[in-house]
């Protein structure tokens, strides 16, 4: 039933209440300023909300304020500061995301030398059906390895490296600032561990202190390209033969966005990241989604063969997130056609998160880090080819157990991004993507980032860093192992029901040595290793019509 003349009007005037009570107070003001004229300092207040009012009230852009004039701004105002309520206030101590406030705070506290030991229990549900346990021994370790290292190499290598088990994980100068580059390299030269400089990259910050670098080149090759945006092997030459950079990382693939290649803003292309990255100031700064420099699993590895010559032998590695497991196979196969076998690979897991992404992308694309990390694991073990070929998982790494689970499940180490950014001074606002980060670790404004100071903030990477790989060592020993490396998926227990747990290696499957090269069709992998192929990354079978035989024969049995 449609609302009479005065309904209509008494509505819109509840609606209006604001700008209607500010009205009101101004024709008041106005009358009592002919007793006293400090009245009229009341209109500087109301006369703006009055105007605000009509302004919103015929403007023809947002419904709401139209309908609401000035209390629909107020729903704005709201919208803006719920993110924040919602972490000082709403969200309780484990079910924050992307990552809790439990989490934050450890590596806070441990970033600062606070303690990070906690009283009366754990507040975890441990009849949850995702909580997992490390499984103790009765005979726990007197001597575990006080500084583990894992050893980068195999007969193809020159130059050898030893990385710590926990590493910065690739973040560009661009994406982060100058100060907060400066920061984590200060924290792996005092702590011995690597520093990824990211696809943008090896600029001055990465170098100003010394510590290791891990040189990554992205579809931009950035730091090594042509005019057109081509490789230059030269220019790639002269960068990674540097004594600071250790090894150089092939990114095919990031966690955050895999597939979509990356976009660094214009307003972010300041002179000094457009000299670096060797692009034009001012200009967005595009990653195409593939590589120019290869198109095959076996130009891939021709590529990563000529980047270890030009480096004068250096480890020479792959990044990626997973998606088809018959890619990751045509690589493993191209691998052992050729020979040229790559020292390391590092999966991104699809929860990785320091590169703004499309929230479909970030949300629905990219397998996550245990099941790539298995999936990796069972590739290279399955060809016999992971003692020359080490593995490296990096996503949402922020504790001990982080590193336990994935160095248990067939990572020789871990990289961490986030949790880093947290270290130097990131308090999770989620504005890296604006250039207006509050605390100076992902913005290119000068003002802001004075907040950060490097010598400061390094200190404090290199105490997380210590203090995380310290808790790893502390549960090696309760496991009764030495070194982490000794880890096996058996140590973990995971609970699949609120009556029932089971170890790792009954809920996924972990291969036997060379099974892939010998027996293939023995394993869950036989459809995708039949598809792939050494010389293309597209599938040598039609897996719809392969699949749809396999299931009619399973059901006709």
């Amino acid at each position: 039933m449609e609302m009479n003349k005065e309904g209509q009007m008494l509505d819109t005037i509840k609606r209006a209440v604001i700008p209607v009570t500010a009205l009101a107070l101004s024709v008041l003001a106005i009358a009592l300023a002919w007793i006293n004229p400090a009245w009229l300092w009341l209109l500087v207040v109301t006369l703006p909300i009055v105007a605000l009012g009509l302004y919103d009230r015929h403007q023809k852009t947002w419904t709401i304020t139209r309908n609401y004039p000035v209390a629909g701004r107020i729903r704005w105002l709201f919208y803006k500061l719920r993110p924040y309520l919602h972490t000082y206030i709403v969200e309780d101590d484990l079910t924050g995301t992307p990552y809790s406030f439990d989490a934050r705070n450890l590596v806070h506290a441990r970033a600062r030398g606070w303690t990070d030991t906690v009283p009366f229990g754990t507040e975890r549900d441990t009849n949850a059906n995702n909580y997992h346990w490390l499984m103790h021994s009765i005979a726990p370790e007197d001597h575990p390895e006080s500084n583990p290292r894992v050893h980068v190499g195999n007969s193809q290598t020159a130059q050898p490296y030893s990385a710590s088990v926990l590493n910065v994980s690739a973040m560009s100068f661009g994406s982060l600032s100058a100060n907060a580059i400066q920061a984590l390299n200060i924290g792996a030269k005092r702590g011995n561990y690597y520093h990824d400089t990211g696809e943008g990259g090896v600029s001055d910050h990465h170098t100003k202190h010394g510590g290791d670098l891990v040189w990554e080149l992205g579809s931009g090759y950035f730091g090594a390209r042509t005019k057109d945006g081509s490789f230059d092997p030269a220019m790639f030459r002269d960068t990674a033969q540097r004594d600071q950079v250790k090894m150089t990382e092939i990114k095919l693939s990031q966690g955050a966005k895999p597939g979509h290649g990356g976009m660094l803003p214009g307003a972010k292309v300041t002179a000094e990241i457009a000299r670096v990255r060797g692009i034009e100031q001012g200009k967005d700064c595009l990653s195409p989604r593939g590589h120019r420099a290869f198109s095959t699993p076996i130009e891939m590895l021709e590529f990563a063969g000529q980047m270890r010559e030009l480096s004068g032998g250096k480890p020479v590695g792959l990044k990626l997130c997973i998606g088809q497991p018959y890619e990751v196979f045509a690589i493993m196969k191209a691998i052992l056609q050729t020979g040229i076998r790559p020292e390391f690979i590092v999966v991104d897991g699809g929860e990785g998160g320091t590169g703004a992404a499309p929230v479909e992308l970030s949300d629905w694309v990219g397998m996550p880090l245990t099941e790539g990390l298995i999936l990796m694991r069972n590739a290279l073990v399955g060809c016999g080819l992971k003692d020359d070929i080490k593995l490296a998982g990096s996503g949402k790494i922020y504790s001990g157990m982080g590193l336990a689970h994935n160095i248990a499940l067939g990572a020789d180490w871990c990289n961490a991004a986030r949790s880093f950014m947290m270290s130097v001074g990131c308090i999770q606002s989620q504005r890296c993507h604006l250039d207006t980060c509050p605390t100076g670790v992902a913005t290119q404004n000068a003002a802001r980032q004075r907040g950060l100071i490097p010598e400061v903030q390094g200190i404090r990477s290199a105490r997380f860093q210590q203090k995380t790989v310290d808790a790893l060592i502390d549960m090696v020993a309760a496991a009764g192992l030495k070194h982490p490396c000794e880890l096996q998926p058996h140590h973990l227990m995971h609970r699949v029901g609120p009556e029932a747990a089971l170890p790792m290696d009954l809920i996924h499957s972990f291969l036997p040595e060379k099974i892939l090269n010998e027996a293939p069709e023995d394993t869950l992998y036989s459809d995708w290793w039949a598809a792939a192929q050494p010389g293309s990354f597209d599938p040598a079978t039609d897996l719809v019509r392969r699949r749809a035989k396999k299931n009619q024969n399973v059901a006709l049995s």
